[in-house]
């Protein structure tokens, strides 16, 4: 059985085919990158299996579950965290509060429990408190901790932005092209957060990433897209030499 697996998966949009009967899987512990030229699908594709988007026809698994009809927010309870292009954070809040909110999931209290601070809902704050001090541990946070979001740099949010999605407790983290927007030292160091990600915390990894040097250093396997289809599958030396991925970005 698949740890994740893709079926024959379409989009439509009017009579635009965004993704064009897209099948893989994904092997628990790998982390797994899909490329491709602008316009090639890749976070469309996300965000069907993210299910922002409904998949006009094929089928989603996540371990042996059928999830292709189920919300973004069941998404989140079976153990799938995803980033965006986009850094998504509380700008006032700091680092700390804005990686609790995605420790919201696990929270199990009613808000009169909160307001009085019952037993449970202080042992449950302790519980959060101590999941999110593991993230930013791993991530080397520290320093970031009770500064606001507003005045941190580039770079070290987009670290913050993976750091919350890691505090929801996924076992699979989709990571929107995690470079976008960095440099190159700061790409170097995203490659090392993702593999300590992987390797440490024991998440599998399904990334959109554009930047080859990264790919190449942290993937497993590799999903080349072009124009919504499969172009290539297989380890990044092998899609980067296929000769329709060579086409597709350099052209013919």
């Amino acid at each position: 059985m698949s740890y994740f697996k893709v079926e024959h998966l379409t989009v439509r949009f009017g009579g635009l085919t965004a993704v064009d009967d897209v099948s893989f899987d994904v092997d628990e512990g790998q982390v797994f990158t899909i490329i491709g030229p602008n316009g090639a699908g890749k976070t469309t594709l996300f965000n069907l299996i993210s299910r922002l988007y409904q998949p006009t026809t094929g089928r989603i698994e996540f371990c042996g579950e059928d999830v292709t009809l189920l919300s973004a927010q069941e998404i989140a309870g079976r153990g799938i965290a995803r980033t965006f292009q986009n850094i998504e954070l509380f700008e006032s809040a700091s680092t700390l509060q804005n990686l609790l909110v995605g420790r919201h999931r696990h929270s199990t209290t009613r808000i009169w429990q909160d307001i009085l601070r019952t037993p449970k809902a202080r042992a449950e704050e302790i519980e959060h408190r101590r999941a999110v001090e593991l993230v930013i541990d791993v991530l080397r946070l520290q320093r970031y901790r009770d500064q606001a979001i507003g005045s941190l740099p580039y770079g070290v949010r987009k670290v913050v932005e993976v750091a919350r999605a890691l505090c929801v407790g996924p076992s699979l983290l989709l990571l929107d092209e995690p470079s976008s927007g960095l440099n190159v030292e700061e790409t170097d160091a995203m490659a090392e957060w993702i593999l300590e990600i992987n390797r440490r915390l024991k998440v599998t990894v399904l990334m959109v990433e554009h930047d080859m040097s990264l790919v190449n250093r942290v993937s497993d396997r590799v999903l080349a897209l072009d124009a919504g289809k499969i172009m290539a599958l297989g380890t990044a030396e092998e899609v980067q030499n296929h000769p329709d991925v060579i086409a597709a970005y350099l052209g013919t």
